[in-house]
């Protein structure tokens, strides 16, 4: 047996070590794939730049310990999402331990462009506002169905029953549209 087909005793019996320049090459293809909507989920979660860039870092290390043990059992899609919003979940708690404040902040748009992309830019901030100022299980809800996660995705992602993804989707939206709504004017 050679080391490529080593197990240790903590992986099933189907699981197989792979060799670090595979996993490296598949850590890379995983950024490549789902990247852009960890940013997002981290938009979703931290306003501050350098705050959001911190939770992509914990993220991105996180995702890179727990890639060796991925048996197949969902999708990859799925087990990076878990990771993620997991990991998230974590440092939003240390944060709010640590006493920093969770509010949120205008953030400009430092581009000059015409007016439409302005104000799609201006909703896209207003959206990702009243997102972060939602509880903590409706934002991860609305957050992965931005994704496009289905229901049985999100309830595997979030270790809870599809039904229960459908109430809180409801009653995220639900919120969503009178914390938006309240805002206009």
């Amino acid at each position: 047996m050679n080391a490529e087909e080593e197990t240790t005793p903590e992986m099933s019996a189907t699981a197989k070590v792979r060799p670090r320049d595979q996993l490296a090459r598949e850590y890379d293809q995983l950024w490549s794939d789902f990247g852009p909507s960890l940013v997002r989920l981290a938009s979703s979660y931290e306003s501050e730049f350098q705050a959001r860039e911190d939770l992509l870092q914990e993220i991105r290390l996180a995702i890179w310990v727990a890639l060796p043990r991925f048996r197949g059992e969902s999708s990859l899609r799925t087990f990076v999402f878990r990771i993620a919003h997991n990991r998230a979940l974590t440092h939003m708690w240390r944060r709010k331990r640590a006493g920093v404040a969770e509010e949120p902040q205008d953030i400009p748009d430092p581009r000059s462009s015409p007016e439409t992309e302005t104000m799609q830019r201006i909703d896209q901030l207003r959206l990702f506002e009243a997102i972060r100022l939602l509880p903590i299980p409706f934002r991860q809800i609305l957050t992965l169905a931005l994704e496009d996660f289905s229901h049985a995705e999100i309830a595997d992602i979030l270790g809870i029953s599809e039904n229960n993804v459908a109430v809180r989707m409801n009653r995220a939206r639900k919120q969503l549209r009178e914390s938006l709504g309240s805002k206009k004017g």
